[in-house]
């Protein structure tokens, strides 16, 4: 079946351009090539198609029903192929992102330019802090925080958060201030959760502390701590705001939280292509760009 339409393209060509030669030429192959094709057609299909003369080539009325077909198959093949080009080289369609609740402040400024540009293209968010099933939920682009899990998904560092302590004015005017790293093994500490009750040990030092609160979403977190439950490592970026109306404090301490790195994951593809669509290459260049200038 594929030696057969493939015999139907070359007899297609060969009508267009109006010689074997020149379809030879079109189809970067040689001319006595093409000749044997179209011969192999005429024998499958047990009719002449082509009237051969030294001057001309000219269908019979056989062929000239036949070739119609043809035409039509070339024709849809090069739509289908131009529809692909144009998913692969402009953003359209729906682009799927999974995300965390609290990265969903960066998505409106970081895409807005990106969905004005192309009308075409939709956007659907699936947010939430656990585990998303990718695949299930058909997702082109999930953004992770942190050390990821063994995944078939490839993951493109797009970005930082760096972090710092952070209590409310209320907490520290009941608890203190701690001055030292020490101080801190006393305090209210505020995380999420990470299927554990065991202490948890202070980044860049000897110090573990048992969490008195915890959540699965870090934005809970951010309002438990403006609430003044207690001291929580949040994202400077996201709590500027709440820093600037002064609802949160940021806690000078010895203590430095390490970034946490920002990744962009896409499905891994096992047919060799290591292309993606356009509106996956697109928001991922935006992301980019935006959480770079937050830096």
């Amino acid at each position: 079946m594929l030696d057969q339409l493939k015999r139907m393209a070359v007899l297609a060509a060969v009508v267009r351009h109006g010689s074997f030669a020149a379809a030879a030429r079109q189809l970067r192959t040689s001319t006595s090539a093409v000749s044997q094709q179209v011969r192999a057609l005429e024998k499958d299909m047990g009719v002449t198609l082509l009237h051969r003369s030294t001057r001309k080539l000219s269908l019979t009325p056989a062929g000239e029903r036949f070739h119609a077909g043809c035409a039509a198959m070339v024709a849809a093949a090069e739509a289908a192929q131009a529809q692909l080009q144009q998913l692969r080289d402009a953003p359209e369609g729906e682009l799927r992102i999974a995300m965390t609740v609290g990265f969903g402040r960066h998505i409106g400024p970081a895409l807005a330019p990106l969905l004005a540009a192309h009308p075409g293209l939709r956007l659907h968010l699936q947010v939430e802090d656990g585990f998303t099933d990718l695949v299930a939920h058909r997702i082109d682009l999930a953004i992770r925080f942190g050390r990821l899990p063994d995944s078939p998904w490839v993951a493109q560092r797009i970005g930082a958060m760096h972090s710092s302590l952070y209590a409310a004015p209320a907490y520290l005017a009941h608890r203190g201030v701690p001055a030292a790293p020490e101080a801190l093994r006393e305090a209210d500490w505020l995380m999420l959760q990470d299927g554990t009750d065991h202490l948890r040990r202070l980044p860049g030092t000897e110090l573990t502390v048992q969490p008195r609160h915890t959540s699965n979403n870090q934005l809970t977190l951010q309002q438990l701590c403006e609430a003044g439950l207690g001291i929580a490592g949040l994202g400077d970026e996201d709590v500027a705001e709440a820093v600037a109306a002064g609802r949160l404090l940021r806690l000078a301490t010895p203590l430095a939280l390490p970034d946490l790195p920002i990744w962009a994951m896409t499905p891994q593809r096992h047919d060799g292509n290591p292309g993606q669509p356009a509106k996956v290459r697109h928001a991922i260049a935006a992301l980019k760009a935006h959480l770079g200038a937050l830096a």
